[in-house]
């Protein structure tokens, strides 16, 4: 037995020592496995995605279905991350008392959470929306936890995997909504995938010793002196800028959305422009905060000033679901 199954082992025997848990505390620790708060922003992408796909009618059930499959989906892509990741998430502060790493929760229980959820996500979605839904949310889980999650001990571009993962739930709405993917879906995607790099990269820049400790390889990590890292974080800034322009170029959104967009868009890059010119704890901290509060404001007026999409849709409601309301 090597070092790291020996390891392992020990944890798992460890857990299943313990004294039983309240139902509380097991309730808080599946929360922690499927990542609640980190899901429920996926699913929320998913959502807005479905109603930027929808025409002035929407289909509130598969809404729900959609909703509820990526959840479940993005739950287990999650419980498989920290299956994979328990020597890492041990050596780190931030994460050492997570259900595994703490061993509260044994690998086995972990890993038949995430199948549970999995396989249930991936019903869910077929039945509620399309095949093609279906088939980014299973590719979705598979590139976080099978590809993202191993190269981020291997190579600094874990974190451009790791975006395309954050990219993926608005293409499931969109095609759940509208049965296919045109110009709109991969602009929101764009979106999505561009915010998470400087998001991440101030996390990052934060957590770098924490990182280090876990032997994964950030970029901040690599870039001691923290030039590549600013660089990147005020490149993807700025890129969200015409992105936002986009969506109200084709139709989807108005003119409020358009204002809303490049303004936020304005302040994160000045923001980066700090970071970069700073390179510390306190405007990366900034980059951070400015960063969790801009997506979803992004989002409300997105949601707020849409246009109904009028495109294709012959195969976006699944012969099961019925029209049940009107937006």
């Amino acid at each position: 037995m090597t070092a790291a199954t020996q390891g392992a082992a020990e944890i798992e025997e460890a857990a299943e020592a313990k004294t039983p848990a309240s139902a509380g505390s097991i309730l808080a620790d599946i929360s922690t496995l499927l990542k609640l708060r980190l899901t429920g922003m996926v699913v929320i992408t998913a959502l807005v995605g479905y109603l930027l796909g929808s025409g002035r009618t929407v289909n509130w059930l598969a809404l729900f279905g959609l909703g509820l499959g990526t959840w479940l989906l993005a739950g287990g892509a999650s419980a498989l991350n920290q299956w994979w990741e328990i020597g890492p998430d041990a050596r780190m502060k931030r994460t050492c008392n997570r259900p595994l790493p703490a061993s509260r929760v044994g690998r086995s229980t972990a890993m038949m959470l995430a199948i549970f959820t999995g396989v249930f996500g991936m019903v869910g979605l077929l039945l509620a929306t399309n095949l093609l839904t279906c088939i980014l949310g299973v590719a979705n889980l598979i590139i976080y936890a099978f590809i993202y999650t191993p190269l981020k001990r291997r190579t600094t571009l874990n974190t451009v995997v790791g975006a395309i993962c954050g990219g993926v739930p608005p293409l499931m709405g969109f095609a759940a909504a509208s049965g296919g993917l045109s110009a709109p879906a991969y602009l929101l995607s764009a979106i999505l995938f561009i915010w998470q790099i400087p998001h991440f990269l101030a996390l990052a820049w934060m957590y770098k010793d924490d990182y280090a400790k876990a032997g994964f390889r950030m970029l901040p990590i690599v870039d001691q002196q923290g030039k590549t890292t600013g660089n990147m974080a005020v490149l993807y800034s700025l890129l969200l800028v015409p992105m936002a322009i986009g969506l109200s170029a084709v139709g989807s959104t108005g003119v409020v959305f358009l204002i809303a967009g490049v303004l936020l868009s304005a302040g994160l890059v000045v923001l980066s422009v700090g970071f970069r010119i700073r390179r510390d704890r306190p405007t990366a901290r900034r980059l951070f905060l400015a960063s969790v509060i801009y997506l979803p404001l992004l989002l409300g007026v997105m949601v707020g000033d849409r246009v109904p999409y009028h495109g294709h849709r012959t195969s976006a409601r699944h012969p099961l679901l019925l029209k049940v309301s009107r937006y």
